[in-house]
């Protein structure tokens, strides 16, 4: 005998998963943030040549996994002051959304977690563990346990955030580095 097929009972095995996302900052709040003496911001993105792709893929150690990239531009007055490239990695399981302050010289100034969306390992957000990225560069010291610690339960969200920054220095010291 056929029964019918009862939707009211998905519906609410739906609705009762649990969410977690929580937004942190919206992409303009983050500008606000880097780059706090910025008059002006504007969208600059970038599209990889083929060349670019394979000197990121050498200088970070990873896929350079897009040729399109989401870069603002942080301006004061008319000149260029540094740059934001948004990004977003998988954690464990949901997309992390992130931004990445980068310096004229392709240093990191500062990252920000815009989106998490996992039920652990938001500790990421934590500004000490944010602030170990400052300064440095894609030549080195942008990996976990090599001028990045790990933070415990949260090793995928570390390490991908960690290889996701890594990927945007070297982005940005073969493409916007001034």
């Amino acid at each position: 005998m056929n029964r019918p097929f009862n939707w009211v009972l998905v519906a609410a095995g739906a609705a009762s998963a649990p969410a977690f996302a929580t937004q942190y900052l919206t992409v303009e709040q983050s500008q606000k943030i880097i780059f706090p003496e910025a008059t002006l911001f504007r969208r600059q993105d970038i599209a990889l040549s083929t060349l670019q792709m394979q000197q990121v893929e050498s200088l970070a150690a990873l896929p350079s996994r897009s040729v399109n990239w989401r870069v603002v531009a942080a301006l004061k007055g008319d000149q260029l002051i540094g740059y934001i490239v948004l990004d977003d990695v998988v954690g464990k399981f949901e997309l992390i959304s992130y931004a990445v302050g980068l310096n004229l010289d392709a240093s990191v100034r500062q990252v920000e977690i815009l989106t998490y969306r996992e039920s652990h390992g938001g500790e990421i957000r934590n500004p000490a563990w944010r602030r170990q990225f400052v300064g440095k560069r894609a030549e080195g010291g942008i990996a976990i346990g090599e001028g990045i610690a790990n933070i415990s339960g949260a090793t995928l969200s570390c390490t991908h955030v960690t290889d996701g920054v890594r990927r945007i220095a070297a982005i940005a010291k073969v493409v916007l580095a001034k």
